[in-house]
């Protein structure tokens, strides 16, 4: 009887604690809050007819024993502390439901806009042309985009046009007939620019909300809708100051600002670039992660020294073509370029007369301490001098760029991408340089000069897309690295994306 006791106690020193536990117990335990992943994988294995520690052991950490008692010790008196952790970035990425990379359809969207925006600029060019800027006397965000419906309200439009300045000193003779000629070309810009808003800021919010967009381009889009906004207020601020006669001397030809008429071009140029560099940003980084190695050898080309020159080139002469247009606007404000029609002579000489180009008329003051830059703004003269000289300067600036893009190391560098924007931008130049002398022999006709503006956007579109070309964009660098490193980590993160859109859509549906 000794001898079967002594066999016994043998045989439970052997048989492993583990296989002893019973699961029900385990589950019937309050966790801590930490260790919530313990009970989701007991509760995983309750279906199991045994369930021990040494299995939960073996699913939680990596560390094999060869003694179940020492396996057991180890593991069970493991500190929490000592869990494998999550590095703050994957704790980052896994809060934020945002995705590293921004929907294709969002680019063409920008790029779709970005046509519209060039679209409307060209327009309001021939509403300016036309003298069709100042038939709408009032603001009406709302209840404006309909037109008159009736013979009573197109009597009511009329009557308040011929309380205006213009149509007093210019247009008197002007019949209702006409008026509507005139009325629908500035209520279509209107019209063209409240689509423009609606067109824009509801997609951001669809995009943001479904979370089509990185956080960065969230901001982009969301500071866009705001500049369109401000638009459309420079645009009624600008029409505003044409309804009234005191820009120089009571009696003098009615018009807007000048000032108040390159602002409104320069934030439709501004809204345009910005509008294009985030479309063509998209793209490029979706081409760059289609062929991660082929964007990785083009990044490094791009960080070749020799094209460092050729960068700040291009980023000064954008802001050169950029000044060059706000000094047009002068030009268009003032009809300027109703005057001195030949070129390259103004006159009798390449510059007028000293006594013309300082004015005294000009200055406010009676020291004459303005008299330079009032000269320089506001005297037809003188603003088209400053323009032919912008322009000159840029085409001369842009041929210089040409010529240095071909010298021995720079043509080496230059990837080819980069040399067909700069021979588009001579192109381009070239025949803008044409048209504006064209429109200014010519005396200013309509379609020469619209053509004029719409190749003036076309030149600053042919720098901006150099320069996007030379820029090295970190973030899609960072994307083409990591998917170099681990080739499925954009596989799935895509795959992530589509799961979180997925369940977003279903739940807007159940709402």
């Amino acid at each position: 009887m000794s001898f079967f006791q002594l066999g016994l106690r043998r045989a439970a020193t052997q048989l492993s604690r583990p296989s002893l536990v019973c699961s029900q117990f385990l589950l019937q335990q309050k966790p801590a809050p930490s260790q919530s992943k313990i009970l989701r994988l007991l509760v995983a294995k309750a279906s199991a007819p045994t369930l021990s520690i040494r299995s939960y052991a073996t699913e939680t950490t990596t560390t094999t024993t060869t003694s179940p008692l020492a396996g057991l010790s180890k593991n069970v008196n493991t500190p929490i502390t000592e869990l494998p952790k999550s590095t703050p970035a994957q704790d980052a990425s896994k809060k934020s439901s945002f995705p590293e990379t921004t929907s294709k359809s969002v680019g063409y969207w920008l790029l779709a806009s970005a046509v519209s925006v060039f679209g409307i600029v060209v327009f309001g060019g021939l509403t300016r042309l036309t003298e069709s800027g100042l038939s709408i006397t009032e603001w009406r965000p709302v209840t404006g985009s309909l037109p008159p419906m009736s013979p009573a309200d197109w009597e009511s439009e009329f009557e308040k046009y011929r309380a205006s300045p213009e149509y007093k000193l210019i247009n008197p003779h002007m019949d209702l007939a006409e008026f509507k000629k005139i009325y629908f070309m500035e209520w279509t810009h209107r019209l063209w620019g409240r689509f423009i808003g609606i067109s824009f800021v509801l997609p951001t919010i669809y995009f943001i909300a479904r979370r089509k967009v990185t956080p960065r381009m969230a901001t982009t889009l969301v500071g866009i809708s705001a500049l369109i906004g401000f638009q459309g207020f420079i645009g009624w601020w600008m029409v505003k100051s044409g309804l009234k006669d005191d820009l120089f001397a009571p009696g003098s030809h009615p018009r807007v600002s000048q000032y108040r008429l390159a602002a409104h071009l320069a934030t439709a140029f501004a809204c345009y670039s910005w509008m294009l560099l985030a479309g063509l940003s998209v793209l490029r980084t979706h081409k760059a992660l289609r062929d991660p190695e082929a964007a990785a050898k083009q990044f490094a080309a791009l960080k070749n020294p020799a094209l460092k020159v050729l960068r700040v080139s291009v980023l000064v002469l954008t802001a050169l073509i950029f000044t060059t247009v706000l000094s047009g606007a002068l030009v268009a404000g003032l009809d300027a370029g109703l005057i001195y029609n030949e070129f390259p002579k103004m006159g009798k000489g390449y510059i007028p007369p000293k006594a013309e180009l300082l004015n005294k008329f000009y200055s406010r003051h009676e020291d004459g301490s303005d008299l330079v830059w009032r000269n320089m703004l506001e005297n037809p003269s003188f603003v088209q001098l400053d323009h032919r000289i912008l322009a000159m300067s840029t085409f001369t600036a842009v041929m210089a760029l040409f010529f240095y893009a071909r010298t021995g190391r720079v043509k080496a560098a230059l990837p080819r991408d980069v040399k067909k924007g700069v021979n588009g931008l001579v192109h381009l130049v070239s025949l803008q340089v044409a048209l504006g002398i064209s429109t200014l022999i010519y005396i200013v006709p309509i379609h020469l000069a619209a053509t004029h503006q719409a190749g003036a956007l076309a030149l600053l579109t042919g720098a901006l897309v150099l320069g996007h070309r030379l820029r090295i964009p970190k973030s899609t660098m960072a994307l083409v690295e990591k998917a170099l490193k681990n080739p499925q980590a954009l596989k799935q993160q895509a795959a992530l994306g589509a799961k979180l859109q997925k369940a977003a859509a279903q739940s807007a549906r159940q709402l």
